[in-house]
């Protein structure tokens, strides 16, 4: 059975898994489903149409599923979808979606989302994630899978940034990041690969070669950014072509080239 503290309000409707812990002074809402092993801690808020993945941690003062910070929102029906063994520290906010940004925002699984930082309505992160303290992701955007955000950084609406990127800490960054690209700055410019993170990850060696190479080329080569892209074209390495991929889908706010 669940252990609920007297003190919490959990709302009739709300799905509280096996093992879950809820802890003083919480409120859950009545479109709540929490997993099999979730702890809420004390003065927590899980509200909205939002389901939270098996053995999640929410911790104190945490505000989650509530509903957009979008002037356009008119209270319609959206979710908020997490999945399992996120640890959402103290003073989080995420939003659940809004009906012009398709209705969801989602977070994968296995995320770090450390204290006072915001995912805004309709985000879609992926696995693994990293958002450092008092980040803030605005509206719409997608960080894929293993992406690192970095302290006091501010992601733009719309953004993507690509698998394994990693953004320094008082970033601002504006437009698209590509995928295991390295940023920083005030206003963020692309410096280089995220060596240590695809080392890290096991990346093999001759990959690493590669992407180093078509970064190369990104910066030095002739003709507009999407020419040099094209040029990777023929390489066979699959990491290259992930970045290739990345460039050729659709962006809303165009790329970060290499400085």
């Amino acid at each position: 059975m669940p252990d609920i503290h007297p003190s919490a309000i959990v709302e009739d409707g709300a799905v509280i898994g096996a093992g879950s812990v809820v802890g003083p002074f919480c409120l859950i809402g009545p479109r709540v489903v929490l997993g099999t092993g979730v702890t809420v801690k004390s003065h927590a808020v899980v509200t909205g149409d939002t389901h939270v993945g098996d053995d999640t941690t929410i911790f104190q003062f945490a505000v989650i599923g509530e509903v957009p910070q979008d002037l356009k929102f008119s209270g319609e029906d959206t979710c908020l979808r997490i999945g399992a063994r996120n640890r959402i520290r103290e003073h989080v906010t995420v939003n659940c979606g809004t009906a012009g940004g398709g209705g969801l925002t989602r977070i994968g699984d296995d995320c770090l989302l450390m204290a006072g930082c915001h995912v805004a309505h309709d985000c879609m992160i992926g696995d693994r994630v990293i958002i450092v303290n008092s980040s803030a992701v605005a509206g719409h955007c997608i960080l894929e899978d293993d992406v690192i955000v970095g302290g006091l950084s501010g992601i733009h609406q719309f953004v993507r940034i690509g698998q394994g990127a990693i953004i320094g800490a008082l970033s601002m960054v504006t437009n698209d990041v590509l995928p295991h690209g390295l940023v920083m700055g005030p206003r963020a410019t692309l410096e280089g690969l995220n060596l240590v993170g695809l080392k890290r990850r096991g990346m093999a060696r001759v990959d690493i070669a590669a992407l180093r190479a078509a970064y190369a080329v990104l910066r030095d080569g002739a003709g507009t950014f999407h020419a040099r892209a094209d040029s990777l074209s023929g390489s066979d390495s699959a990491a290259v072509q992930q970045v290739l991929a990345f460039i050729r889908s659709d962006s809303d706010r165009n790329f970060l080239t290499p400085h």
